[in-house]
């Protein structure tokens, strides 16, 4: 795990200084070590969290053995004894360390990059130059745990792990994208393959760029989930009991490769099942107690730390506990602007960094049970969503009352429409029946269950608060879907391969790099996603009851007394902090005037929305901390 930077074609005597000043903008990335690799017009760099061969034999930039080849990489490959032993099988080798990165590196030289990719199962983001034919290729993990930015034009190609190492280089225009703005204010982050400036991009997940001077870059999949969907569908487990089995062999063994670690090893876990589950299939594969780590909350309604307690008693882990204050968490949200290097307006990236920095004091590395959710259908919104669309798709006059809910005034709506009561309280986010009923507006005015979807995921409708709007954020950095069985796959697949790389992977990245902690996540193994695909959706969300199959492996190794209790999520009291303490901060940087100055975004709608969330409307708390976050980003740079 690290920070990586390098230049192409800059001036040979300005080269390093340039690289250098990169890597400093990215140190927290990597507090361990710093390289450089420097020839001609080119310079690779790394900054070194220390986690696998701790010696000078791990250091990076690397180069091959032939001297070919030449590599920085931030990552982890997990599977690279396995990769070891069959470079070892076919001819024998001599190595200078047991590094996974020179694994890496023995594959690209001896197979080429394209099945080293292939074959490598781990979290990754890495740059390699071609002292031959003078080529660049950059390449990030399947899932896009890793970052990795880039710019570029026919002379020259930069990189880095993080956008503001980019922007150290000072030849970056810092220019905003309106794409990017314009999706930001729609789903609070960027997603790839947009970044917030307009002349940097970010590298797609799975993906592989070529780079050659001269020539614009060559972008190319190397590998989609599309592909692994369809490979699915021909290898179906219908049998439960198959399944069950299959996925804690699978995550015995996934979990086993991801413990490889030479420095302390833990695991974050809450009260969620998905934690629960990595944590229990840890335990049980460890040699000895393994360190587990829970943040609390004073606010009852946010805290799961006596349900993650019991559960961490049970397995029998090491468990560290710590009880934050609403005045220590909010203490942090001003320099949220300097640890995000892109606005982000998911407020668990508060506790995210809180439990991060706890965890570092004791480990160097923790597992997550990020990605759960995604791969077996955890989210309450996929059967919420199929079950409202169907219930409402026939609705008469549905149009009209959506526009109805959307206008009326909270008091009517907390008086009046007694019978849509069940309906707001069953789909919407916490909050009162009022901003839920007008939530439930939008919705209604969904033309299908895609739409109905899209809906539970915005943050701004429209335009948002843009002032100078470039019209309805454009999809094309998605992928193109595949075919899908039922009306919940696609719900699957577009958290997939946008939500979990562009927000919580990026949220968990920032937050524990932050702190120089590696953060490893076994539910997002190539092996795990491909078994996942195979099983169909009745196994995953039955009824209401979501992650069906994990359940059942979870039953194994803890009762449901520990392990049913109501998840809270990862969230903070966002309503109350925006009305309370952290309101004279939050409404300054989004006052009229300042707003009018930067000329970026509309006062109107953002005055509308504090005077709606004053009156108790708590929908406008979302909405109104993407404006935050995005006005903590430029304050941060000095915009």
């Amino acid at each position: 795990m690290c920070g990586i930077a390098g230049l192409i074609g800059e001036s040979p005597d300005e080269i390093e200084n340039h690289v250098g000043k990169m890597l400093r903008s990215i140190a927290h990335r990597g507090p361990d070590d710093e390289g450089l690799w420097h020839e001609g017009d080119v310079c690779f760099g790394q900054r070194r969290l220390s986690i696998i061969d701790l010696s000078p034999a791990g250091h990076q930039p690397m180069v091959s053995q032939s001297g070919r080849w030449v590599m920085t990489m931030n990552g982890e490959i997990y599977n690279f004894s396995e990769l070891r032993c069959r470079l070892e099988a076919d001819r024998p080798m001599t190595w200078k360390g047991h590094s996974d990165s020179e694994v890496l590196l023995a594959m690209v030289e001896r197979h080429g990059l394209n099945l080293a990719l292939e074959q490598a199962k781990g979290m990754f983001a890495l740059a390699l130059w071609d002292r031959q034919t003078r080529t660049a290729f950059l390449a990030r993990d399947r899932m896009g745990e890793k970052p990795l930015y880039y710019s570029f034009d026919e002379r020259r190609l930069a990189f880095a792990s993080e956008l503001t190492a980019l922007e150290a280089t000072t030849k970056l225009s810092t220019s905003l994208s309106h794409d990017a703005l314009a999706a930001y204010f729609r789903f609070g982050y960027v997603p790839a393959p947009l970044s917030i400036l307009r002349d940097a991009r970010k590298l797609e997940p799975g993906s592989l760029l070529i780079w050659q001077e001269g020539h614009g870059p060559i972008m190319k999949p190397y590998w989609t989930l599309s592909r692994v969907i369809d490979a699915g569908r021909s290898r179906r487990i219908f049998d439960s009991v198959e399944a069950a089995d299959g996925l804690e062999t699978l995550l015995r063994q996934v979990v086993s490769r991801q413990m490889v670690s030479d420095v302390p090893i833990g695991m974050f876990l809450s009260g969620g099942l998905d934690s629960a589950l990595i944590t229990a299939v840890m335990q049980a594969e460890a040699q000895s107690a393994v360190q587990t780590f829970t943040l609390g909350f004073e606010s009852r309604e946010f805290n799961e730390a006596e349900q993650a307690k019991a559960i961490a008693g049970h397995l029998g882990t090491n468990h560290t506990e710590h009880y934050v204050t609403v005045a220590d968490a909010q203490a942090i949200v001003p320099r949220l602007g300097h640890l995000y290097d892109e606005p982000l307006a998911d407020s668990s990236q508060i506790p995210t960094f809180l439990v991060s920095e706890m965890a570092r004091r004791n480990v160097k590395v923790c597992l997550t049970g990020d990605g759960g959710d995604e791969m077996f259908g955890g989210y309450v919104r996929y059967p919420g969503v199929r079950r409202l669309w169907r219930a409402m798709r026939r609705m008469p006059a549905r149009n009209l009352l959506g526009v109805s809910l959307e206008r009326l005034p909270l008091p009517v709506l907390e008086v009046g429409l007694s019978w849509l009561r069940p309906i707001a309280r069953r789909y919407a986010s916490r909050g009162q029946l009022g901003p839920n009923l007008r939530r439930a507006g939008r919705w209604l005015r969904a033309k299908s269950m895609a739409d109905l979807f899209e809906e539970t995921m915005t943050f701004w409708p429209g335009d948002g608060p843009l002032g100078q709007p470039p019209g309805p954020p454009s999809s094309s950095w998605r992928p193109p879907p595949p075919t899908f069985n039922d009306d919940l796959e696609p719900m699957f697949w577009r958290d997939t391969v946008d939500y979990l790389p562009g927000d919580l992977l990026c949220k968990v990245d920032r937050a524990a790099m932050a702190v120089g902690l590696e953060t490893r996540a076994p539910f997002l193994d190539p092996d795990l996603v491909e078994f996942a695909w195979r099983i169909p959706s009745t196994m995953k969300v039955r009824g209401r009851v979501t992650k069906w199959l994990p359940r059942q492996v979870l039953d194994r190794f803890a009762p449901r007394s520990l392990t049913e209790q109501p998840k809270l999520g990862f969230s903070v009291p966002l309503h109350d902090w925006l009305r309370g303490g952290l309101y004279e901060w939050a409404s300054d940087l989004t006052a009229p005037a300042r707003l009018h100055r930067q000329g970026l975004i509309d006062s109107q709608p953002v005055e509308e929305a504090w005077r709606r969330l004053k009156r108790g409307d708590s929908g406008q708390a979302q909405p109104l901390w993407a404006v935050v976050m995005f006005q903590a980003w430029l304050a941060a740079r000095g915009r």
